[in-house]
């Protein structure tokens, strides 16, 4: 049955406050899973589950596959779909109000290599992802379908408009590229952005293995509180650290960092240095 037809029969609409769309190129769902490279010893949750076109492309090829969904409209239609499926747990909610370890351990024990693979609704994309980072799992591979505005930030290069805490996070965690480009075209109702298909390649270990990883997103986010003043500044002025000007001071010369520069200037290399600075102060 057709997307379309599953539509009709479940009386789905959808609701432009949770982000919701219907794609309708269904090679798009397809570039998705490839990018996920899926194997059946592999353990799967998919956020926004929608209507299962997503859902249908995973749970044939993966060991076992956690779909969540936030909206009770869906939840028809995907149970008539996977209800029967011994390796697809169906869970209504929202991410964001749930801790992942007591989810995993509950519906995935045991669990093996984790991944993420979603079309991530668009008004709460960056949070999701720092929900998943922040978890304490480590999930191998994040493969999201996120608004180009976000994609480009997950990217960026340092100095651009776009460079900040979302790129550093990314930077810190995983090695990111842009898979493929998504039209509004593709979507019904057509939202007012293009989309991308996003492959975040989460590292075992962060880059800089000695710094906890909280203190750097930390000083990173307090920098960036207020990107047109100097790094300085927006540290010194914020309350997000517990460190005297002179403290910053002395942390910037040891790291041999102009304190005159913008954030979006400082490389991960520089506020890791910045970091372990501040750590000796």
């Amino acid at each position: 049955m057709s997307l379309k037809e599953l539509q009709a029969k479940y009386a789905i609409s959808f609701k432009k406050t949770l982000g919701q769309n219907l794609l309708l190129d269904e090679n798009i769902n397809r570039i998705m899973v490839e990018a996920a490279a899926i194997s059946q010893d592999e353990d799967i949750i998919e956020v926004g589950a929608g209507m299962g076109a997503l859902t249908r492309r995973i749970q044939p090829i993966a060991g076992r596959l956690l779909a969540v969904e936030i909206d009770r409209m869906f939840m028809p239609c995907l149970e008539d779909q996977f209800a029967s499926c011994s390796n697809t747990t169906l869970f209504r909610g929202d991410i964001l109000n749930h801790d992942l370890t007591k989810l995993v351990d509950e519906f995935l024990p045991n669990h093996r290599t984790l991944k993420l693979v979603a079309n991530l609704p668009y008004y709460i994309t960056t949070p999701i992802l720092f929900h998943f980072w922040e978890s304490g799992l480590f999930f191998e591979r994040f493969v999201v379908m996120v608004q180009q505005e976000v994609a480009e930030r997950l990217v960026a290069p340092t100095g651009s408009r776009d460079y900040g805490k979302l790129t550093l996070a990314a930077t810190w965690h995983a090695e990111v590229d842009i898979v493929h480009h998504v039209p509004r075209t593709c979507f019904r109702p057509q939202p007012n952005v293009d989309s991308c298909i996003v492959r975040l390649r989460n590292r075992p270990e962060p880059s800089f293995p000695d710094l906890d990883t909280a203190f750097v997103m930390k000083l990173i986010g307090a920098a960036f509180r207020q990107r047109r003043k100097t790094i300085r500044n927006s540290l010194i002025t914020g309350k997000e650290l517990p460190y005297a000007p002179a403290q910053f001071d002395a942390a910037f010369e040891s790291a041999n960092i102009d304190s005159g520069r913008r954030a979006q200037t400082l490389t991960m290399a520089e506020f890791a240095a910045l970091a372990t600075a501040l750590k000796k102060t």
